[in-house]
This record gives structure tokens, C-alpha cells and sequence, in this order.
């Protein structure tokens, strides 16, 4: 009774109630049941198994799941459903392929324990979107062995699923690991086509191999081991052999060699390269070159169905003999960007002043533009002075242009140019143009130099002559006024004596001067007024300093006494 009433009043008691009740029952809403733990779901293709841990030792105990689905627009985020093939189950993992229809939305999953009415809480909630989760299963591998070659068919990784996880067929790639089947085989790993055959194999040996299927960087499992013989090869001897592809400027010409002596006629096909990744037989989808059908010679000019320079295509050539007997080469891959090889590019060279023009013409020839449009070109330019000095060092020029100008050129000097095309992104480059010469016109600042230097040398000589003859001159007078003296007396005093005056600058030895008088005609009456302007001037001349010397100054002043007796 004690225990029923605990019951009733379990809402309203607190829980320490429970704990004194004499009877050791669980309280309503309490359960010793525990929950799973350490959820995880695995994913192979569309295959989705929910498993977990349990560490409880109860007995009869199930476990149901709930999810969530974040992209279902009939329920809110906060409803929770239960899990289609994760109800009631017995063991620790369920299948829930069923309720996973939309392969890149959110998901959340949660699992409890039960047993009756007892529940356990419910576990940790497990987040996952199934695209991201989900592992590329082992693909379908079927055999055949033919002529000494294993020809393979590999299926897709769900083939049998209505609704697939891999919508991209064509991205798949698959690795073949294949080896004989013996203790010491060596083991070999190759990419492979949906559709391939293997060659290469030693005859009548049993091989095994797997495969994997890869999307990107996400590794698939592999298949189960397969295990075929091969048989013997039987060789054609008008089969065609050794097939190669050469390619200029985007002209492709297939040739072959027939080791066959009789007649034989040769069918060049082709095939499209995207259709090897896909799935399934494919053998009836090669079609004809045109212009190579039943010919006799062993090459062919293909370029026709290069339609798309970026696709990939299969070439091969099948022989028929004059018996109606048939046999197919070896299939041949081209890829146009990586096969075509560059023609040297064209050059045009032009002069202005010291500067050389260089207009470069990309490779191509015709298929100029195509080539332009798919390649990306740096053009090497190599140029150098045409002289005799074979020492003489080549200048390079590195541009991405079609057109250069160099510089630092020598005027009236014959220069050669020669250029190559490069292309960084497929590592090709051409052969060098044709070597084309041209003469740098001669300098025109040199006839002006020349006229200013001569002007200038021509003023210089005038002006150093000017001065040398100035020097000179006064070096001249200097020289004549010392030593070559010219004193003259004044034109007012000749007629009444004359002295020989010496030089200022230099002594001379007194000699005794006779001084002799003419008189033609005594003037009666002279003028007072006239004697005294003679006198003044005769005063004037004097501290003229021409006559500085004391005894001539003397013999002056005799003379001028004597006149005036003579006048009175």
C-alpha cells in the first residue's frame, strides 16, 4: 500500500520519496534501461545500415530509431519520425535504405532501447547527408579471353538500384590490378575503360585480377577476384602494324606498315572518345574516315573529324586481304592539343630611326585562328649583328606579344632576327623562323654633332687667335715705347731749337747741346699778349711732363731769356 501511494503522488512528491518506500520498485517514469551509444551508419551506394553499441545486460530488450529530415517540405525541423526498418528490431543494426530518397539534404537519427513500457532515454543524435557518407560499392566485372587478350566489361557500381546515389556515369574512372595466377606474380595496376581490352599477356596463363571504381578523389571498394586463361594468339600477317599519328599545325595524317606483300585494302575508323567512359558494348559505334575507305596506301589524312580540338578520339585500321579475311589494328588515342606539333611562325621586320620592329605571325598557316584560340604562345626572339666576328654574341628577347621593338640598336648596322613560338602549358615548342637581315639607317644627330663641334672648334681658334694677337700687339707697343722712343717737339717752338729727349725710364750721360738760331726777320712789334700765350704754352708743354729733365728744363728757361733780349 505504501508503494501504490508513492505512485499516485509522484508528480507532486519529490523523488526521495520513492527511495523510502519499502518496497524496491522503480518510480513511474524511471527506467534502468540504458541507452545505446556510439551511433554510426554506413553507406555503400544507396545502402544505408544504422548500428550501434549496448551495454546493458537486460534481457528482451529492442530498439526503434527516429530521423529527421531537413529537406522534407511536409514536416517542420522539430518533428521526428519513426525509421522505416529500425522499429522493434532485436539486434544492434537495422537497414533504413527505404526512407533515404533525397541523397544530399540533412539528416538526424536517434535510437532508444525498450522493453514493454519501459524506454530508455534516447541516444545521441548522429548528423550525416548521404552523399557524403556513402561509399562507391565494387563494381561487375565479366571476362572474356580472345586472340591471347582478356577483353573486360565493368558494370556500374549499382546497377540494379531505380534510384542511384552516382548520377555522373561518365566520371567514373576504374584501376585494374591484375597478375598471374602464380606465387611469385608480379602485379601490375592500369586504368581502363568501361568497355577495354587487356593485351599484352603471355598465351595460355591464368590470370586474375579486380577492380575498383574511383569518382575524383573518392576511392571505391573492389570487386570480388575473377580468374580467366588466356588462349594462343594467332597472328595476321596483313593486320596493320605499328600505327602513328603525326600532326602540324593541325593537319593529322595516320600511317602504318603492312608487313603484308599482297593486295590488301585498309579502312580507317574512328571513334569518340567520351563514349569509351560510358558503360556498355560500344564496338558498333566506329564510323569511317572519309576520303579512307578501301584504300591501298598506308597513310591517311584524318583532319576532317577533328571537329572539337579539345575531344579525345580512337583511331584504328582494319585490313581486309583478297580472300575477304579481316583483321583490326591496335586502337590508337589521340588527343589533337597534345599531338599537334608547332610550324615556325612568320616574321616582318621594319626601321625607324635605331629601333627594330619585329610582327611576329603565329603558327598555323590556315589554321591560324584555331591555333590562337587553343594556344596560348610566348614567342623567343633571337637577334644578332650580321657581321664577320662569328664571336659576336646573339641577343634574346622573351615577349608574349605579337609584337616587339628592340632597342639599342647601332645606326648604319646590319641586324638579323629569328624567332620561335613556345607554349608553357604543353611544353611545345617550334622550330625557328627563317633568319630575316635589315640595315639600321645611319645616325642623324651625327652630321649635326659634327657641325657643332666644328663651329664650336672654329669659334674657339678665332677666339684664341684674337687673344694672341692682342697679347702680342700690346707686347709690341710695350717693346717700341721702351726702347724705340718717338718724341717730337711741339709745332709752336720748331724753328727756335730742337733738343734730343731721351728716355724717361732710362738715365743718359749729359753731353753738351749746341744750339743755333736762324733768324729770317726780326718782327718789330710783337705783341705783348702774343709773348705771354707763348710763354703760357711753352708752361703748359712743360708740366706736360714730356720734358722732365732738370738740364733740359735749364737750357728751356736760357733759351727763353735769350729770345726775350733779342725781342726787345
Amino acid at each position: 500500500m505504501e508503494a501504490a501511494g508513492c505512485r499516485a503522488r509522484a508528480l507532486l512528491l519529490p523523488l526521495w520519496c520513492c527511495l523510502l518506500a519499502a518496497a524496491p520498485r522503480r518510480c513511474a517514469g524511471q527506467t534502468d534501461l540504458k541507452s545505446p551509444q556510439d551511433i554510426q551508419v554506413y553507406a555503400v551506394n544507396t545502402n544505408f545500415t544504422l548500428r550501434w553499441n549496448y551495454t546493458g545486460n537486460d534481457t528482451d530488450v529492442t530498439f526503434s530509431a527516429e530521423y529527421q529530415w531537413f529537406g522534407d517540405p511536409q514536416t517542420s525541423e522539430t518533428e521526428w519520425k519513426e525509421l522505416p526498418g529500425c522499429q522493434n528490431v532485436t539486434d544492434t543494426e537495422c537497414d533504413f535504405s527505404s526512407a533515404i530518397t533525397e541523397y544530399n539534404d540533412r539528416h538526424l537519427v536517434r535510437v532508444r532501447a525498450e522493453r514493454k513500457e519501459d524506454k530508455s532515454p534516447w541516444s545521441s543524435v548522429f548528423e550525416m547527408i548521404p552523399y557524403f557518407i556513402a561509399q562507391i560499392g565494387p563494381p561487375e566485372v565479366h571476362l572474356q579471353s580472345i586472340n591471347g587478350a582478356i577483353k573486360i566489361q565493368v558494370s556500374h557500381a549499382e546497377p540494379n538500384q531505380v534510384q542511384k546515389m552516382w548520377v555522373t556515369l561518365s566520371s567514373f574512372k576504374y584501376n585494374l590490378v591484375i597478375w598471374e595466377n602464380s606465387s611469385d606474380a608480379e602485379v601490375r595496376s592500369q586504368n581502363i575503360f568501361p568497355v577495354d581490352t587487356i593485351s599484352d599477356l603471355a598465351p595460355e596463363t591464368t590470370y586474375c585480377l579486380k577492380v575498383q571504381a574511383t569518382l575524383f578523389f573518392q576511392e571505391g571498394l573492389f570487386s570480388p577476384i575473377h580468374c580467366v586463361k588466356t588462349t594462343r594468339k594467332v597472328n595476321d600477317l596483313f593486320c596493320p602494324a605499328n600505327l602513328k599519328v603525326f600532326a602540324l599545325n593541325m593537319q593529322f595524317h595516320l600511317h602504318w606498315n603492312n608487313p603484308y606483300k599482297q593486295h590488301v585494302n585498309y579502312t580507317v575508323q574512328y571513334l569518340l572518345g567520351f563514349l569509351k567512359t560510358l558503360p556498355g558494348d560500344h564496338s558498333v559505334k566506329w564510323l569511317s574516315v572519309p576520303r579512307c575507305e578501301n584504300i591501298t596506301n598506308t597513310k591517311c589524312n584524318f583532319t576532317s573529324i577533328i571537329t572539337v580540338i579539345s575531344a579525345f578520339y580512337y583511331l584504328r585500321v582494319q585490313a581486309m586481304s583478297e580472300y575477304n579475311k579481316s583483321c583490326l589494328s591496335k586502337e590508337v588515342k589521340i588527343d589533337p592539343l597534345s599531338t599537334n606539333e608547332f610550324g615556325p611562325p612568320g616574321i616582318r621586320l621594319d626601321i625607324s630611326d635605331v629601333l627594330l620592329h619585329v610582327q611576329i605571325s603565329p603558327p598555323g598557316g590556315e589554321k591560324e585562328k584555331v591555333m590562337r584560340k587553343h594556344y596560348y604562345f610566348s614567342y623567343r626572339i633571337v637577334y644578332w649583328k650580321n657581321s664577320s666576328d662569328n664571336e659576336e654574341e646573339k641577343r634574346v628577347k622573351e615577349i608574349k606579344q605579337t609584337i616587339a621593338t628592340l632597342s639599342d640598336l647601332t645606326p648604319s648596322t646590319q641586324y638579323c632576327v629569328k624567332v620561335k613560338a613556345l607554349s608553357e602549358a604543353y611544353n611545345k615548342t617550334s622550330p625557328f623562323s627563317n633568319e630575316e637581315c635589315i640595315k639600321t639607317p645611319p645616325d642623324k644627330m651625327l652630321p649635326l654633332i659634327i657641325l657643332a663641334t666644328f663651329v664650336s672648334a672654329l669659334f674657339a681658334v678665332l677666339v684664341v687667335a684674337v687673344l694672341i694677337i692682342f697679347f702680342l700687339y700690346q707686347a709690341y707697343n710695350k717693346i717700341k715705347y721702351v726702347f724705340f722712343p718717338s718724341c717730337t717737339p711741339p709745332l709752336n717752338i720748331e724753328g727756335f731749337g730742337e733738343q734730343l729727349f731721351g728716355s724717361p725710364y732710362l738715365p743718359t750721360v749729359e753731353e753738351p747741346i749746341e744750339s743755333c738760331y736762324v733768324i729770317e726777320s726780326i718782327i718789330e712789334e710783337v705783341n705783348q699778349n702774343d709773348f705771354k700765350d707763348y710763354k703760357h704754352s711753352k708752361q703748359s708743354s712743360r708740366d706736360s711732363g714730356n720734358y722732365s729733365n732738370d738740364d733740359d728744363t735749364s737750357g728751356s728757361k736760357g733759351s727763353e731769356g735769350m729770345l726775350e733780349k733779342e725781342i726787345i
